[in-house]
């Protein structure tokens, strides 16, 4: 199953996310098919490619709660 998740990138204790769209099976940082946006929690940033991410949902792809809360709060969900 394809799922749309964040991954984690940035200094110990600054942590940044890449919102990517990878394989459930694959490592937390690890191999990804696409990247649609990021998000630092820290500066409140998040930008997110609404056309693609639109697309990865149509096409099945499956969001975490997190990811989830972040894209209805970009305004790709509902």
């Amino acid at each position: 199953m394809v799922k749309i998740r964040l991954t984690r990138t940035g200094k110990t204790h600054s942590p940044s996310y890449r919102i990517v769209v990878a394989d459930q099976r694959s490592p937390r940082d690890g191999r990804f098919i696409e990247e649609i946006g990021h998000y630092n929690p820290k500066s409140k940033e998040l930008a997110v490619n609404a056309e693609s991410a639109k697309k990865w949902l149509g096409n099945g792809a499956q969001p975490t709660e997190t990811v989830k809360v972040l894209l209805t709060k970009a305004g790709v969900i509902g």
